[in-house]
């Protein structure tokens, strides 16, 4: 697996040269951490001649695989030096599908379903509906976060192993800090550590919060990665082990940890509700992530998200678009959410054995789009319907 390694060495001292300037990491998790620091390349430019030079060298190996991280980490340094890349080619390159959209009567299909959810719980949809939803729920003090979490994840951690059987332990470390970011929560790590960050400048905690941190990032992205650092030390795999939220393995990561604490707990009213309508507004943010990209003005996007979503606010829909079209990080990772929860969600309504066998496949290799299209042939499109 020599490329594979080289590979993965190049993309190594690119994180430690983008660490050392103060710059988002690159590298999200390290399932085969080195024994040594990496030595960061001089600059962006030498980066991107080695990634170069590995590229040619996957195509003349004959080794796909390579060629298509390799293709996502040179799409994504060359927008951090400044290129323009096209968003379809930008989306294809990285998350690995095409941002096709959704259809008119797909949104208002998966609109009602998501009013009829909120209606279960004798909630209205208008712009007082988030509020209405999140009081529901029993609010946690600051304190409480970190140990409530804890707790849903010991509760529910042998039923997620049965389910995407796994025997990989992990190390948990739950940090609380305070970043200017779009983020609440976020998960990072290697080998068999991982780490928690909970962002108290945006998080507001719910019991139900709680449980669905649980489920999506311990037992969803920890666990998994977990799995998938176990694999390569037991086996010599084919794929990089090393993950990078630009990459076309992240449909399936978010995908995944998005459903699962619907998967978990099937029959709670309350967790289903919440599924339906995050799903819905995350085909809307897919909507508006695809026009301010797109050349659609941001007053006509804030003025479709004001009517499909009256809850969001003018400073959350601005957030929202800055994010979605001129960071090169959020840019290409942010589309994973809406790609890939709608193609787990219906994965999940289809029924059979096969959400079963997808769940059991992704925690021992990062599956790309076109992989988890092999798993389920007869599923959707990932990235829409248009």
């Amino acid at each position: 697996m020599q490329l594979r390694d080289a590979v993965e060495e190049a993309v190594r001292r690119w994180d430690a040269l983008e660490r050392s300037r103060g710059e988002a990491p690159v590298i999200d998790f390290d399932c085969a951490p080195p024994a040594e620091a990496p030595r960061p390349f001089d600059n962006r430019f030498a980066a991107l001649d080695d990634l170069k030079r590995l590229r040619v060298e996957a195509d003349a190996q004959r080794q796909p695989l390579l060629g298509a991280y390799l293709d996502a980490h040179i799409a994504y340094l060359c927008a951090l030096i400044g290129q323009q890349v096209s968003f379809d080619e930008y989306i294809s390159l990285t998350q690995g599908c095409s941002p096709r959209g959704w259809t008119r009567d797909y949104l208002e299909h998966r609109a009602e379903i998501a009013r009829q959810a909120l209606g279960s719980l004798g909630i209205s949809w208008d712009e007082h509906a988030w509020t209405n939803l999140r009081a529901v729920s029993e609010q946690l003090p600051t304190t409480e976060v970190s140990s409530t979490i804890a707790e849903y994840a010991d509760k529910y951690e042998s039923r997620i192993r049965r389910l995407v059987d796994t025997k990989a332990e992990f190390n948990l470390t739950i940090e609380d800090v305070e970043v200017d970011a779009y983020w609440s929560y976020w998960l990072d790590g290697a080998g068999h550590d991982t780490r928690l960050r909970i962002n108290k400048k945006n998080a507001s905690f719910s019991r139900v919060d709680a449980y669905r941190f649980a489920l999506h990032e311990v037992l969803g992205h920890a666990l998994q990665y977990s799995s998938l650092t176990a694999q390569a030390e037991s086996t010599t795999v084919e794929w990089p082990r090393i993950l990078a939220v630009h990459c076309p393995h992240q449909i399936l990561f978010e995908g995944l940890a998005q459903v699962l604490p619907w998967m978990a707990s099937p029959d709670d009213e309350f967790i289903c509700a919440r599924t339906r309508i995050d799903h819905f507004m995350n085909l809307i943010r897919g909507q508006i992530h695809i026009l301010i990209n797109s050349g659609t003005t941001a007053v006509d996007c804030r003025d479709l998200v004001r009517h499909q979503v009256p809850w969001w606010t003018d400073e959350e829909i601005a957030r929202e678009l800055y994010d979605r079209s001129r960071n090169p990080q959020f840019r290409s990772y942010l589309w994973s959410y809406p790609a890939g929860m709608d193609w787990f969600v219906r994965l999940i309504e289809a029924g059979g054995t096969t959400p079963t066998e997808v769940l059991r496949e992704a925690y021992k290799r990062p599956l790309t789009p076109s992989e988890l299209h092999e798993l389920w042939p007869t599923g959707p499109i990932i990235g829409g319907n248009q």
